[in-house]
């Protein structure tokens, strides 16, 4: 991925290839960081980018670093302004990705959270689709399942957690598949590798509930808001077996990254009309 040529970093914006943290970085050593992936999309026709829910984003970083003992050294106003700044200083004139992210900088060597010094960085990118499909996906059920709030809380986006992605991603797409399904400790649905996941059962539109290990989505809440306010149709929140998927009438995945994915095919069995819905 080719960043843009600044980058925020230790409290002012430099260029991109002088933000490097040291080897012995805290966060860089055991995952004591957490971030954010918010996205900008650009219009052609009146020139300029979009940010998608960029307060709500930063909210859940603050509330990502509060479970890790770290305070956010800006405010989400302040936030919101420097990611604008940012994306000027580097001219995207196309969709862009912003990843702010906090992390444990000390150079310390030894496992905690505690007494250790937090910073801020951020850079964007060029962005384009996260899940590269033609049609709809072809997913698997991962072997992996999805990481307990009991062990590393799957309701902050922790860089550590984010080996528990990785390994089910890596075993679908070396399967041959687009996507992973992953399911929680007791069996039921969770989300795909790094995407929320909603079917259409019964005439409803129905997701795991946060309680069931998944990520509160920013783009998970504002489909269930529009599903409600815009089209009419039902939403529900609920655990879900994994084979009422099988049987569903329409099934996708969605995420600020991956945007709305849907899904054609799950453990080799067609999804209604194995197309987008």
């Amino acid at each position: 991925m080719i960043t843009g040529r600044f980058a925020y970093f230790r409290g002012e914006i430099v260029p991109v290839e002088q933000a490097q943290v040291p080897i012995m970085t805290h966060a860089l050593n055991y995952g004591t960081g957490c971030f954010e992936g918010i996205r900008a999309h650009w219009n052609e026709n009146q020139q300029q980018l979009f940010l998608f829910r960029a307060p709500e984003h930063f909210d859940r970083l603050a509330a990502s670093a509060h479970i890790l003992m770290m305070r956010m050294p800006h405010t989400t106003v302040q936030l919101c302004e420097l990611t604008a700044e940012l994306l000027r200083r580097n001219e995207h004139m196309h969709d862009a990705y912003i990843r702010p992210l906090m992390y444990k900088s000390s150079p310390i060597i030894g496992v905690r959270l505690h007494d250790l010094e937090d910073d801020f960085a951020m850079f964007t990118a060029p962005f384009g689709a996260y899940v590269e499909i033609e049609g709809a996906a072809r997913i698997r059920t991962s072997s992996w399942r999805r990481v307990e709030d009991t062990a590393t809380p799957a309701r902050a986006k922790i860089t550590g957690s984010y080996v528990n992605a990785a390994l089910a991603k890596t075993e679908a797409m070396l399967d041959g598949y687009d996507e992973a399904l992953m399911l929680s400790e007791n069996g039921h649905v969770a989300e795909g590798s790094a995407e929320n996941l909603f079917a259409v059962i019964g005439g409803k539109l129905v997701t795991p509930s946060v309680t069931d290990n998944v990520l509160a989505g920013i783009t998970r809440a504002t489909l269930l808001q529009l599903a409600a306010d815009l089209i009419g149709i039902p939403t529900v929140e609920r655990s879900i077996d994994r084979t009422e998927l099988y049987i569903a009438d329409e099934v996708f995945l969605c995420g600020t990254g991956a945007q709305v994915v849907p899904v054609g095919e799950i453990d080799r069995r067609q999804i209604g009309t194995g197309g987008a819905g």
